[in-house]
């Protein structure tokens, strides 16, 4: 009997889509050849994402600092400053090239997968096509998140150590930098995407028999603690942005449980049918 896991298997006893897989079989060199065109597809396209986003800069500037212009409105003389000559200039390309990182990167994934899919079987392009078109998803949720939400709550705790000083003390007024405040911005986004990925990857695990969902529901209890250790190791040293970020990730560890248990029970069915029609 082969090794391929059964439910990847037709009635025959052979991998669904097998003479598809075996007609775009290509020689090392033409492999190679292939993935430096996806590759260059990809730079392509992040060039271009970048010079876009270079030109329009200033209006990703405002929307990344919104949040922060939201709580500062009708107050005078609040402002970011720039503490070098050349800060301004290198945070506008740090900011260009992030938007362009995630302008492009469905293309990018897509690219990947036009590399690897000739590769799998049909049954195998079913199973991991669903994850590939979540993950841009749950990354935009992620991003949403910590934007809409966990962004005014923060600034808003940390404006609030300001104070307007009195006899024998001074004021403590914020004087954000604009390269320091658009770092921090950048790698929220960035930690809350990529924390949102976590239901795809712990059900690509169970997939391929790496996880089970009774393991999962067993370390439940290490999960929060290292939860909420990452939590406070990606963000800003404050109570609102850990949690924000940690009862999210929790929540989406026990969707990934159920997700698991979805592709136990497919993977189960998928055996029971293959057996009886040997």
């Amino acid at each position: 009997m082969s090794d391929e896991p059964k439910d990847l298997e037709d009635h025959s006893g052979t991998p669904e889509g097998a003479e598809e897989v075996e007609a775009n079989r290509m020689p090392l060199l033409e492999h190679l050849v292939e993935l430096r065109q996806r590759l260059l597809y990809s730079f392509v396209a992040l060039t271009v994402a970048f010079g876009a986003c270079y030109l329009v800069s200033e209006e990703i500037y405002g929307f990344l600092v919104q949040p922060l212009a939201d709580i500062f409105e009708g107050q005078e003389n609040r402002r970011l400053i720039a503490t070098g000559l050349t800060e301004t200039f290198f945070t506008y390309l740090k900011v260009s090239f992030f938007a362009a990182v995630c302008i492009s990167f469905p293309l990018i994934v897509g690219q990947l997968w036009a590399f690897v899919a000739p590769g799998l079987y049909r049954n195998e392009k079913r199973a991991f096509l669903p994850f590939l078109l979540a993950t841009p998803v749950l990354f935009t949720l992620g991003a949403s998140l910590v934007y809409y939400l966990i962004f005014p709550l923060a600034w808003r705790f940390f404006l609030s150590f300001e104070t307007a000083g009195g006899e024998g003390m001074l004021p403590i007024e914020a004087e954000l930098r604009v390269g320091e405040y658009l770092s921090l911005v950048m790698k929220l986004i960035l930690a809350f995407g990529i924390s949102f990925q976590l239901p795809v990857l712990l059900m690509l695990m169970a997939r391929v028999g790496l996880a089970t969902s009774a393991g999962l529901a067993a370390k439940r209890k290490y999960a929060i603690v290292i939860t909420f250790m990452v939590a406070a190791f990606l963000t800003p040293p404050d109570i609102i942005s850990q949690i924000g970020l940690g009862l999210p990730i929790l929540v989406l560890y026990e969707i990934s449980i159920i997700g698991t248990r979805i592709v136990e029970k497919k993977r189960a069915q998928a055996r029971e049918e293959a057996d009886r029609n040997l």
